[in-house]
């Protein structure tokens, strides 16, 4: 019985390509931060609230591709570790807004050095002029299925 289509074929299927890359870019990342005692989430959350600070739990959240529950879970570890600091009562409603220490700053600022020269590694092949078309190309398609551009 052929299989003839049915199904994806992974060897041509671009999404399954990106997934490829998206998993080799995550597996790098943990690479260069696990020596820093971080992990890709960590670092994201952490890169959110520099550059948003305040961010809610929820927020924050959606920024890193995360759950509430586990952004709730390592926001608690990174306050208790002195990275982050929030408001003992909300105030307003119920979001406790986040914000780095200096700790958190210098952390990452040492993590950021780490995930460009992975960035600078996965592109080191392309010219300027393909890695704009890149950019384009992956904006265009993440318009497509209808997703923003939320996080780092």
């Amino acid at each position: 019985m052929s299989q003839e289509g049915v199904g994806v074929d992974l060897e041509t299927s671009l999404g399954y390509l990106l997934k490829q890359a998206s998993s080799a870019l995550r597996a790098a990342m943990e690479e260069v931060l696990r020596p820093l005692g971080m992990t890709v989430t960590h670092y994201s959350c952490l890169e959110l609230l520099a550059q948003r600070p305040g961010l809610s739990n929820s927020e924050l959240a959606r920024g890193a591709f995360v759950t509430r529950q586990s952004m709730n879970v390592l926001l608690q570890a990174l306050e208790r570790d002195g990275y982050v600091t929030r408001p003992a009562e909300a105030p307003v409603g119920k979001v406790l807004p986040a914000r780095l220490t200096p700790r958190g700053r210098q952390s990452l600022k040492k993590a950021s050095a780490a995930v460009r020269s992975v960035e600078v590694r996965m592109l080191a092949g392309m010219t300027e002029t393909e890695q704009s078309d890149a950019f384009q190309i992956l904006q265009s398609m993440i318009h497509s299925l209808g997703g923003g551009n939320d996080g780092p």
